[in-house]
Formats: structure tokens, C-alpha cells, sequence
């Protein structure tokens, strides 16, 4: 089988204990090269993933011409200037969410891959989960009945003031880091886009990031959803879809590889009290390189789209937007 042969531009923690050791799982892609600003990291790390090459610089990986694209997991502040310099120089790109701090950001960077003809993608792990697409057959069969509301929740402790969600100059805070997957699931759950968007935020004075985000997506057959993120809340990654006749529940829905077999738990709870629960196996991460090698490869469309990208970044705009301005934000 043909491998897309991956470089990873950092030797940042999500890279090493999540993505590139998902890439070793995945049947068509492997990692050849890693980069650090620091030789010793870069080092470091090739030797402990069993990675063939290190690199002192970015710019020395990008012309590699082993490789065939590139994981970016630097600081969200970082995204657009390396998602240009790996476009320039030929590489497909997988970057880290928040792909881009707002829609002209995006704009750049779409523009910039267009121009070199290269795939472009945001590693929105969570979605290539089969949960997603189980809750979406409940859904689809009537389970719960007609739809009227949601409600999506990330949430964990940070008191490490050295973290970088916590660094406003590298694009912190928690609807960025936590909050992007709160409302991507609302919109992927119910297929739609909302109409208008009303949140409010606790700005942590030493910070200057949000470190609270609460607010309510509304959408145009009336449907409501409440998202929140945070870092000053118990851990929390669960969605709840309420219905006419029931509610789905899913408790581990961004990171279900923390439960045996990585399975994600789906609760269908009936009006009358029953119950009925799912164990949904998968394993988000390696799926999601599977289907951005399987793209480069074989010359077709990614599942999560550069259109599909824009849209995300529209909403993470409009609830910016409102915590700024105090006020809804309509859309479309």
C-alpha cells in the first residue's frame, strides 16, 4: 500500500503523545521527519517515536523533498505563516484547530494552497469518530422524535500559567481551544447553520483570554443550542440532543480515546424513562490521517473541506464578535 510520507513542524505534546503515534496506526501514511527550533528536541523526540530524521529548523523540513505534507502543531498564532511557507513549497498541509484566529486568516491561507495546488486541512479529530455518524442514525430513525434543542460541553481545570491557551499573543483561550469543538458539533449534528449567535465570556484580567465562554446558537426552524467552554470548570466533553419523545446523550464526544477500545457512550434516554445504551469503538485520530492520505494519494475530495472549514470559522467569528460587542450576531 502507498504511504503519504508526513514531516511534523514542532515537537509540541498533541503531536507526540496523540497524532503522530495515531500516524503510525494509520495504514497509509508514516512519519519521516520532525522539526524543532531546538536541535536536542528535535532530537529528542526522533529518537523516542522511532522517527528516521531531525531538523533545527521548519524551513530545512520544508525542503525535504522526501516529504509529501506536513502536521502542523504550532501555536495558533503561527498557523498562517507556516500553512503559506509549507504551501510554497509544495507540501500538503494538516494543521492543528483553531486553523486560523478568524475568517480573513482563513481566507490568506485558502488562497495561498489554491495558488501551489496543494490539500489543505484542519485536524478536527473528533469528527471522524463513527459516534457521530451512530448519533446521527438515531436521529435519522426517529429515536427521540422531532428535534428542539442542544447542548454541547468542553470544559477542564488549567491553572498553569506557563500554557500557552492561557498566551493572548498565541491565539489562547477557551473558545479557540475547547469551544471550536462545541460548536462544530452543534452544526454537524444538525446539519444547518445558525442564524444567529449570542454569547457571553469571563476575560481573565491577568491573561486577557477568555477563560469562560457560554452562549446560544439559534437556527431558522426555531431549534436552540446552548454551547459552553472552559478552563475554570471540572472536566467535561459531553453533547445532549432533546427531542419530542427522548434525548441522546454522549458523554466521552471529543476525546472517546480515553475509554476502553476507544469507545465513544451513547445514551438513549425515551420520555418514559428508558433506556438504551451504545458502545461505539473507533479511533478518531488515526481515521482522520486516514482520510487526508487516502485524499492525496488517490486525487479526491477530503471529508472535512476547505468550505466545510469556512463555515466553522464564521460561527468562531460571530461568537468573538458578540463577546466583544455585548450583542447578537445574525448570520447568512
Amino acid at each position: 500500500m502507498k504511504k503519504l510520507k508526513i514531516g511534523v513542524l514542532s515537537t509540541a505534546q498533541i503531536g507526540k503523545e496523540q497524532v503522530i503515534p495515531a500516524i503510525g496506526r494509520a495504514e497509509n501514511a508514516e512519519v519521516v521527519a520532525i522539526a524543532s527550533r531546538h536541535a536536542d528536541k528535535a532530537n529528542e523526540a526522533a529518537k523516542e517515536l522511532g522517527i528516521k530524521t531531525s531538523y533545527d529548523t521548519y524551513e530545512a523540513l520544508l525542503q525535504d523533498q522526501e516529504i509529501d505534507a506536513v502536521y502542523i502543531p504550532l501555536p495558533n498564532s503561527l498557523h498562517k505563516e507556516w500553512v503559506r511557507k509549507a504551501a510554497e513549497h509544495g507540501k500538503h498541509i494538516l494543521c492543528e484547530k483553531p486553523v486560523a484566529l478568524n475568517k480573513e486568516e482563513l481566507a490568506e491561507m485558502v488562497e495561498v494552497t489554491k495558488k501551489h495546488d496543494v490539500y489543505f486541512m484542519e485536524a478536527f479529530m473528533y469528527q471522524f469518530h463513527p459516534q457521530h455518524l451512530k448519533v446521527k442514525e438515531l436521529i435519522e430513525a426517529g429515536e427521540i422524535g422531532d428535534i428542539s434543542y442542544m447542548d454541547a460541553s468542553f470544559s477542564f481545570f488549567l491553572d498553569d500559567g506557563e500554557n500557552i491557551r492561557l498566551n493572548a499573543d498565541l491565539g489562547g483561550g477557551a473558545i479557540y481551544d475547547v469551544g471550536c469543538y462545541t460548536l462544530h458539533t452543534i452544526r454537524n449534528i444538525l446539519n444547518e447553520e445558525p442564524v444567529k449567535v449570542y454569547a457571553n465570556a469571563r476575560i481573565d484580567s491577568t491573561f486577557g483570554v477568555d477563560t469562560t465562554t457560554a452562549g446560544v446558537l439559534s437556527f431558522k426552524d426555531g431549534i436552540q443550542a446552548s454551547f459552553n467552554a472552559s478552563f475554570d470548570i471540572m472536566a467535561r466533553q459531553s453533547y445532549e440532543v432533546i427531542g419530542s419523545a427522548g434525548k441522546i446523550v454522549v458523554s466521552a464526544a471529543y476525546r472517546p480515546d480515553i475509554n476502553e477500545d476507544m469507545a465513544g457512550k451513547i445514551t438513549v434516554v425515551k420520555e418514559n424513562g428508558e433506556e438504551t445504551e451504545y458502545n461505539v469503538p473507533g479511533d478518531q485520530y488515526a481515521l482522520m490521517i486516514e482520510d487526508f492520505a487516502d485524499a492525496i494519494l488517490y486525487d479526491r475530495e477530503l471529508y472535512y473541506s476547505v468550505e466545510k472549514m469556512q463555515a466553522q470559522m464564521e460561527v468562531v467569528d460571530a461568537v468573538l464578535t458578540s463577546i466583544k460587542s455585548g450583542d447578537p450576531v445574525k448570520l447568512g
